[in-house]
């Protein structure tokens, strides 16, 4: 399993911590973190999963996605996964 958090979240967490401010770090689960790392491998540069803009709109889609998990199943998603 960490080796797949590792690769979600694109290597090292202390490589990732150094680049975005702290309170952003803080409030990214791995599903954040995974998205993230999508967008910088496949946007091609166009996309900035640090400017605030799009912060609130992959927070949007992932709680909109775990909710929709959550209804489904009927069971909560630990926030360690999706907050």
């Amino acid at each position: 399993m960490d080796k797949l958090v590792s690769k979600l979240s694109g290597g090292s967490s202390s490589s990732n911590d150094s680049k975005e401010g702290s309170s952003s770090s803080s409030d990214k689960d791995y599903v954040d973190k995974g998205l993230d790392t999508i967008e910088k491998k496949f946007g091609g540069g166009r996309i900035n999963p640090d400017d605030p803009k799009v912060r609130a709109a992959n927070e949007k889609f992932t709680d909109a996605a775990r909710n929709q998990v959550e209804s489904m199943t009927g069971k909560k998603v630990p926030s360690k996964f999706s907050n």
